[in-house]
């Protein structure tokens, strides 16, 4: 007699995972999920969800065990996960559930035809979003939310820059902010396709898990896309110098070390901020009351970063250039404040520094951090 899955615990789901796919390192992007779910349901007064690859179920468990969300949309394309969903999903209300078995576009056309738009699309796909952003689009309501994923780490990174100009209608180049790269390409995709309709995005939060990108956007009424919001990065291999460019002035980048030197350039990629500051406070309160200390810190660390510029620092690369030990985080941000830059903990890299001084400006301090 075989014995029955052991169950997994997370959040106040319990569940079992059968032959779906679980990535447990993921758990914070659905921790941020719920809560930013339970602000939406707080500000209007409703939360219907769909979970567009739902696997074993976890996200709608607990969007509706946490979140409180009066409707949850359970689709999952693999048939053969029926049971585990049932399984996982079966103590919820009929009236609050509903799973399926469908492509993931064919639902999102179906809301579409149906008019049954949702509060929060999220679509937890492996590999890029492109396949799912335009029609992710459909079924969301104006003012709704929509989460999208990224796994493809490669072409947001700068080593398989061919795949990301066919996933996003971008460039990727390499350098050491790759990790924020690919959040903005997610974002400027996304943007640009919603104008594409007459529409736009706001980001509400912008999340790397080490593996994965997620984007967390909110549907408007009109594009979102200017010269300060959609654009290209440079990045000199030289000096290790960063810049950005509108698309009127491409054509004459130049780096400050030589004019000789000509930057690597990424885009067009989103260059505004990655999160929403209100939205974010909202979070980090709601998660103080619910006791999540790790969530909260790391929601703090994102509002700091909110006005900063589109790029960062990582330490180990500012030791490198400045042929000195690697230096201490905080006491270079204190230092940076002393010089009057603003800066902050990337919430992308928590070993690096995002800043308003130029990275020679940056090296120097350091420098004499190591002199004192």
């Amino acid at each position: 007699m075989g014995t029955s899955p052991a169950p997994v615990q997370e959040g106040k789901a319990i569940f079992t995972l059968g032959q779906a796919f679980y990535r447990p390192q993921s758990a914070i992007a659905r921790d941020l999920a719920v809560l930013v779910a339970a602000v939406y349901r707080q500000r209007h007064g409703q939360l219907r969800v769909l979970d567009a690859m739902t696997g074993c179920g976890v996200r709608p468990l607990r969007y509706r065990l946490e979140a409180e969300a009066d409707w949850v949309w359970a689709n999952e394309g693999n048939p053969d996960l029926a049971a585990t969903l049932l399984h996982n999903l079966g103590g919820l209300p009929p009236t609050a559930c509903r799973i399926t078995h469908q492509d993931a576009n064919q639902v999102f056309f179906t809301c579409y035809q149906q008019r049954d738009f949702y509060d929060l699309v999220d679509i937890d796909n492996f590999g890029g979003p492109s396949p799912y952003v335009d029609t992710g689009l459909w079924a969301t309501r104006l003012g709704g939310l929509l989460y999208l994923t990224s796994t493809d780490g490669r072409a947001t990174g700068g080593h398989a820059p061919d795949r990301c100009l066919k996933t996003y209608g971008a460039y990727g180049r390499s350098h050491p902010a790759v990790h924020e790269q690919g959040l903005r390409l997610m974002l400027g995709h996304a943007a640009q396709t919603a104008a594409a309709r007459g529409l736009g995005v706001e980001p509400v939060f912008s999340l790397f898990t080490g593996q994965v990108h997620r984007v967390m956007v909110r549907l408007v009424g009109k594009p979102t896309l200017t010269d300060e919001t959609y654009g290209f990065l440079g990045y000199c291999h030289r000096c290790g110098h960063f810049q950005t460019a509108d698309w009127r002035h491409l054509g004459r980048v130049s780096c400050r070390c030589d004019t000789d030197a000509l930057p690597v350039v990424s885009g067009p990629l989103w260059l505004g901020p990655l999160h929403d500051r209100a939205t974010l406070a909202e979070m980090q309160s709601l998660a103080d009351r619910w006791n999540w200390r790790s969530q909260a810190k790391r929601l703090a660390i994102m509002a700091q970063e909110i006005d900063l510029p589109p790029y960062y620092y990582p330490l180990g690369e500012i030791g490198r250039r400045g042929q000195i030990d690697i230096p201490n985080r905080d006491r270079l941000i204190a230092a940076l404040h002393a010089q009057g830059y603003r800066a902050a903990i990337p919430s992308v890299d928590w070993q690096g520094v995002k800043t308003s001084a130029a990275f020679e400006d940056c090296v120097a301090i350091a420098r004499s951090m190591r002199a004192e």
